[in-house]
């Protein structure tokens, strides 16, 4: 279980995070992607909503029931005419009790025309004939006095998708930074077949196996004599010393590099007996490390188990 300083953490973050989070900027500044991110935090999501709209669809989706869900939708010039009501929209979400935040992406003239030319598209607001340029400089002064309210600007011109991933994560997310990533932590057996799916993947057939031992043999790593006798070896021990530490330094890079989900493997030989009692010993120390885990066994359904 995570400690009282991250629960505190969790609760200051919960109550800093806004009912709804309007998305804005530069055409091509990165506001899907943006969205994307808010997506995965759970948020409703919605793509290029007229501002008119944003009280009701926060009524319509309870945003202000009480039930702690939270919205975020761009709006953007795409809108047309009814930009023009952005400011009076976000003024009635606040008298309505509603707290908000406007977030606007920016991006360099020269890096969006590069954008552009990529990926061989026309700005959505040029007119027929109308050159790029001449539709960003005219998009760029049509959003200034936007970008000049908005609660956190953020510049994209040079900025990772990793990066503005976890500025977003970290400025409106009600989890700390570790329990944003999924963790997953599973058991297998070498002889079933290699995990593809692994980031990480550990090969445990080196520790005393508990399969020789008749009374143990058709037991699992789940039971407790098999546990005791895998996790209280010393050669277990040195083990486990180093391999909290190696988790300890990679964990948090992953985490800095914006990572959504990261899976964990650990081998022995059929994976029933040793593999089973390090995933879990595995997924106790990311747990109580602060981190989302899941544990699962790949193949222990496939293993000689006694049945009582």
């Amino acid at each position: 279980m995570p400690d009282a300083a991250q629960q505190m953490r969790t609760a200051e973050s919960a109550a800093r995070v806004p009912d709804v989070v309007v998305i804005t900027g530069m055409s091509g500044s990165g506001r899907t992607q943006s969205l994307h991110v808010f997506e995965d935090m759970g948020y409703y999501c919605l793509d290029n909503l007229p501002p008119r709209l944003l009280l009701q669809l926060a009524e319509l989706v309870g945003i202000n029931s009480g039930v702690g869900r939270h919205l975020a939708v761009t709006c953007d010039l795409r809108s047309q005419g009814l930009f023009d009501e952005f400011s009076d929209s976000i003024k009635q979400l606040r008298e309505h009790e509603l707290t908000v935040s406007v977030v606007f992406l920016d991006t360099s003239d020269d890096v969006l025309i590069r954008r552009y030319d990529e990926n061989r598209r026309r700005h959505p607001l040029a007119a027929q004939g109308e050159s790029v340029s001449s539709a960003i400089a005219r998009e760029r002064e049509e959003l200034a006095s936007v970008r000049d309210a908005a609660d956190l600007v953020i510049d994209t011109s040079h900025l990772r998708t990793s990066a503005l991933r976890t500025r977003l994560r970290r400025a409106y997310s009600e989890l700390t930074d570790q329990q944003l990533m999924e963790v997953s932590v599973f058991s297998f057996g070498f002889k079933h077949g290699m995990p593809v799916e692994a980031d990480l993947m550990i090969d445990v057939r080196f520790l005393p196996n508990p399969f020789y031992d008749p009374e143990m043999r058709t037991l699992t790593g789940n039971d407790r004599l098999v546990a005791d006798f895998v996790l209280g070896n010393p050669t277990t021990e040195k083990f486990l010393d180093a391999w909290y530490r190696l988790l300890d330094v990679a964990m948090p890079g992953y985490v800095a590099e914006g990572k959504s989900h990261l899976s964990i493997a650990v081998g022995c030989t059929g994976g029933q007996h040793r593999s089973v009692a390090i995933a879990s010993a595995t997924a106790a120390y990311l747990e109580k490390s602060g981190y989302h885990v899941s544990l699962s066994h790949r193949d222990l359904a496939l293993a000689n188990v006694r049945t009582s």
